[in-house]
């Protein structure tokens, strides 16, 4: 096998590198663009970003080469000279002939759509780092994807895509997945955090904070269970594993424990064919850190199918639960943006994407931090109104779920309590709206098949369980 390290040279060395367009010099952007020129065989074609300004500091804060970018170029001119060019038109981005990839990296779950539509329609593959967008409507934004040839990819770095790639791993080598996920520092009550409590509860120090690369309502949302929520949405939805019913549990874990703490507990859960996706704490219930804990990792849980490879996982040091049926695998670190380079690579020189949305089985719906007024408008992702609530699909259309992802700048009709989940119709909301359309979309077509899979089960003759936590059949 070819390493993509070797194809990203024989690319340099035919003087055809992979032009790259990036959208969203942030955090996660930033991270990519220290990379970019360091990476053999991979050019960044041009920044899109709302803030000339912005995304020349990210350049300058990273190391980014003086002489491998220029402002006052135009996309087409930085082609030509082989320098990154910026713009504030990430429409024109995605439309410049010459560009290959283009990473998603607003983390706005509208613009996020607004964008994989335009790469539909321009033939540019696209890599959505906007985790956001991605479980709003990546099922169906998947679907066009395919249908317009191009590749929609989740990106390498990012948790769900090293999670899917453990998954992969695990099935690819014949081994029952039973859980797979992250870790993550998690209590009960940061779910009621807000943009005002996050930096009492995350630890960064005045320093770090100085740098200017942290959003508080940003960060709060990793804080508050939201992203949890979001990743494991995108985990379930790309490994076609199943959600729980009611919300991540968060349960402490060092990594040694994985096997025992994620096995199945009940006959029920033994029974599942599917394995499930959770978040482990690195906090224990009274606020003692765990020991030898996963916060910045990612795992997969799996069983052995049979005495022979019990056996071996005891051979091979492998940490088991206690009966020794159920090991776990991991990978303690993830670097984010400084590893994307691998989803352009493997984009451009395998013709894969490193992990996709296939399915959808998990959502994450809007949830009161606390008790709302009618008239009150939200504020989204990581603010001071709502955190996102993991569930499976089919749960959120029974409720008319009102996804995390458009609980942002819509005013509220009716009140709601803290902990009830919202609805569509708790919300004044404008189909005009692409972000909303899309979504409405998603939700009619996956409606219809949800009724079509509960009419087959019903017919037979499988009745009063459950499909995908939806009253029916099994």
């Amino acid at each position: 096998m070819t390493s993509l390290s070797t194809k990203l040279a024989a690319l340099e060395a035919e003087g055809k590198p992979i032009q790259v367009g990036i959208i969203g010099a942030g955090k996660f952007g930033s991270m990519f663009i220290s990379q970019a020129h360091r990476t053999t065989g991979l050019r960044l074609a041009g920044i899109a970003d709302l803030s000339k300004d912005r995304a020349v500091s990210s350049l300058e804060r990273t190391g980014f080469p003086a002489e491998k970018y220029d402002a006052s170029l135009t996309l087409e001119e930085g082609l030509k000279a082989g320098k990154t060019a910026i713009t504030t038109d990430s429409a024109a981005l995605i439309a410049q002939p010459g560009v290959d990839v283009i990473l998603e990296v607003t983390g706005n779950p509208a613009a996020g759509i607004r964008h994989a539509l335009l790469c539909c329609e321009h033939k540019k593959h696209i890599v959505m780092i906007n985790v956001e967008a991605d479980v709003l409507a990546g099922p169906l934004l998947a679907r066009k994807a395919k249908e317009a040839g191009i590749i929609y990819s989740m990106a390498y770095g990012d948790q769900p895509a090293l999670i899917a790639e453990m998954v992969d791993w695990a099935r690819t080598a014949g081994f029952e997945v039973v859980c797979a996920g992250k870790g993550t520092k998690h209590l009960p009550e940061y779910h009621y955090s807000t943009p005002a409590t996050v930096w009492d509860y995350y630890g960064f120090t005045k320093e770090q904070l100085a740098t200017g690369d942290f959003n508080p309502q940003m960060f709060n949302s990793f804080l508050d269970g939201t992203k949890s929520a979001l990743e494991m949405a995108a985990v379930a939805n790309g490994c076609d594993l199943e959600p729980p019913s009611n919300g991540l549990a968060f349960p402490p874990s060092s990594v040694w424990d994985l096997p025992e703490v994620l096995k199945p507990k009940t006959e029920a859960q033994l029974a599942r064919k599917k394995g499930t996706v959770e978040v482990v704490s690195c906090m224990e219930p009274d606020g003692r850190w765990t020991f030898n804990h996963l916060r910045w990792g990612v795992y997969v849980v799996i069983k052995a199918p049979g005495e022979y490879q019990k056996e071996c996982f005891r051979q091979y040091g492998l940490k088991t639960d206690e009966s020794g049926w159920y090991a776990a695998q991991y990978k303690p670190y993830h670097l984010i943006g400084l590893e994307l380079g691998v989803s352009v690579a493997t984009i451009m020189t395998r013709g894969e994407p490193t992990g996709q949305t296939k399915t959808w089985a998990g959502d994450v719906v809007a949830t009161a931090k606390r008790d709302l007024k009618a008239g009150e408008k939200l504020d989204g992702e990581g603010g001071f109104m709502v955190y996102g609530k993991l569930m499976t699909a089919a749960d959120s259309i029974a409720i008319e779920g009102l996804p995390i992802g458009l609980a942002h700048g819509i005013v509220l009709k009716r009140d709601v309590k803290k902990d009830q989940g919202l609805s569509w119709a708790d919300v004044e909301y404008s189909d005009k709206s692409q972000a909303v359309a899309v979504r409405k979309e998603m939700e009619a077509l996956y409606r219809a098949e949800f009724a079509a899979e509960t009419k087959k089960a019903s017919l037979n003759g499988v009745n009063g369980t459950k499909v995908n936590g939806v009253n029916g059949t099994h």
